[in-house]
């Protein structure tokens, strides 16, 4: 590929380089959803031979036999692959992604430990290792080669900084364009996924590292990246920028939805009951679904949700009950205690919410929850309900 090679030479033309160069590619969002995050690799650049090897840590096999129960378990096994520069770029090209490339200024001792370490990482005896979302992933792994690299550098200059950013916020924004992934991250993850991030806890989004590399000077002043352009263009829509979320807007809806509930008590109560059971249905199977990612997954960040005060696994003992309404029968007088107590766990969510010194940010969901559990148990669980 010409344009490749022309590329990654032309700014170094006439420059003899006695150590290999290395630079960071940063991959824009794919329209898959493991691509939704972007991606990087280190690029070394041999140069007595001219050749350029990218070191991708971003692999995975998903013909394992093994694979679909270790993505459940939250015990994932990526890998280290080298390949050719060229041949990594063009799966990008085909895919319409972006790229841009960030020549990194290393001490020519510098450069040949990190060219070394990452051949002998990439070795298939050494290549895998355990994938984490957050923690470990594919560009934490170059963040960290690269802070090696200079000494801790890197670390030191961004550990102390902050753009207010947190696992939930990130997650969401680089998923706005999948509805469904948007609200799999939302309701999924627990309150550890809602700590303020540093710039360097950041660098787990591709895009966010380079963003920071860009201002990351070494020890006698110099900045990291030497050079940066562009290798590829993005033909795809551009990196989401996120937006603040509007609680009162879901709290006008939980509003409005409640105020129907009690209408339909009314005039269509089998209505009711069918939506009802509906929605309880649906509460059981997310709570059991945020059940099994707590105790059962290493999936540590859907940890200790507080939306199971939301979407209650209690909801799965109320379908007899609404199952005696839908029939126009009156349920046990558990039914109604129990009516009570979904009611009011919506309520310690609330006082949750205000009382923690970093919540789970999920107040969108309480307010809009909260006036659909309320109108409910206002409905059933006053009194005896009578026959419909």
């Amino acid at each position: 590929m010409r344009w490749l090679l022309l590329a990654l030479l032309s700014l170094g033309a006439g420059v003899a380089f006695a150590a290999p160069r290395v630079g960071v590619v940063t991959m824009q969002p794919g329209e898959i959803f493991w691509e939704r995050f972007g991606h990087n690799a280190l690029v070394v650049l041999d140069p007595g031979t001219g050749n350029a090897t990218s070191y991708n840590f971003g692999f995975f096999d998903p013909a394992e036999p093994d694979f679909i129960a270790r993505f459940v378990r939250g015990d994932m096994r990526y890998r280290l692959v080298a390949l050719p520069f060229q041949q990594d770029m063009a799966i990008y090209r085909d895919e319409g992604r972006g790229v841009s490339l960030q020549w990194l200024d290393l001490e020519p001792d510098a450069a040949r430990a990190l060219a070394d370490a990452l051949a002998e990482n990439a070795r298939p005896e050494n290549a895998h290792y355990r994938y984490d979302y957050f923690l470990d992933n594919c560009s934490t792994r170059v963040r960290d080669a690269i802070d090696r690299a200079v000494g801790g550098a890197l670390r030191r200059q961004i550990s102390g900084r902050s753009r207010g950013s947190t696992y939930r916020s990130e997650a969401m924004r680089l998923a706005s364009p999948a509805p469904l992934m948007w609200l799999g991250f939302d309701l999924g993850l627990g309150p550890s996924a809602d700590r303020p991030l540093s710039r360097w806890d950041e660098a787990f989004v591709p895009m966010r590292l380079a963003d920071s590399m860009r201002e990351i000077k070494l020890a006698d002043g110099r900045p990291l990246v030497r050079e940066e352009y562009e290798i590829l263009p993005h033909r795809l829509a551009p990196e989401p920028v996120g937006s603040a979320m509007h609680w009162g807007w879901w709290a006008l809806a939980g509003v409005v939805i409640g105020a129907g509930l009690l209408w339909l008590h009314g005039r269509k109560p089998r209505v009711l009951a069918a939506l009802a059971m509906t929605g309880w249905s649906l509460a059981g199977v997310l709570a059991a679904l945020m059940l099994f990612i707590w105790l059962g997954t290493a999936h540590r960040f859907g940890w200790a949700n507080h939306n199971l005060l939301l979407f209650n696994p209690l909801c799965w003992l109320l379908l007899p009950g609404g199952w005696q309404l839908l029939r126009g029968r009156t349920p046990w007088a558990w039914f109604r205690w129990l009516l009570l107590v979904v009611a009011a766990c919506p309520v310690v969510a609330l006082f949750a919410y205000w009382l923690s010194v970093l919540p789970q940010r999920h107040l969108h969901w309480i307010v809009l929850l909260l006036p659909l559990h309320a109108a409910l148990a206002w409905v059933w669980g006053r009194k005896p309900a009578r026959d419909l």
